[in-house]
């Protein structure tokens, strides 16, 4: 799970107005949004088994 070490700019009434964050966590979350964004296209993809899928990977010649 990714730590957030997040610092705060607020305004004069104290609410949060802008968030600092490591740009390495920066990053990983971008990294992290882009994933899911994959993973929410390919939610209707057809499955294929476990089975189905090593004999594929050997028809092809990957093991």
């Amino acid at each position: 799970m990714l730590k957030i070490h997040e610092d705060f700019i607020v305004d004069r009434k104290g609410k949060r107005k802008s968030v600092i964050l490591p740009y390495r966590e920066y990053e990983d979350l971008l990294e992290d949004l882009a994933d899911l964004a994959v993973v929410a296209e390919r939610r209707k993809d057809k499955t294929v088994t476990h089975k189905d899928f090593l004999a594929e990977l050997k028809k092809d010649g990957s093991i």
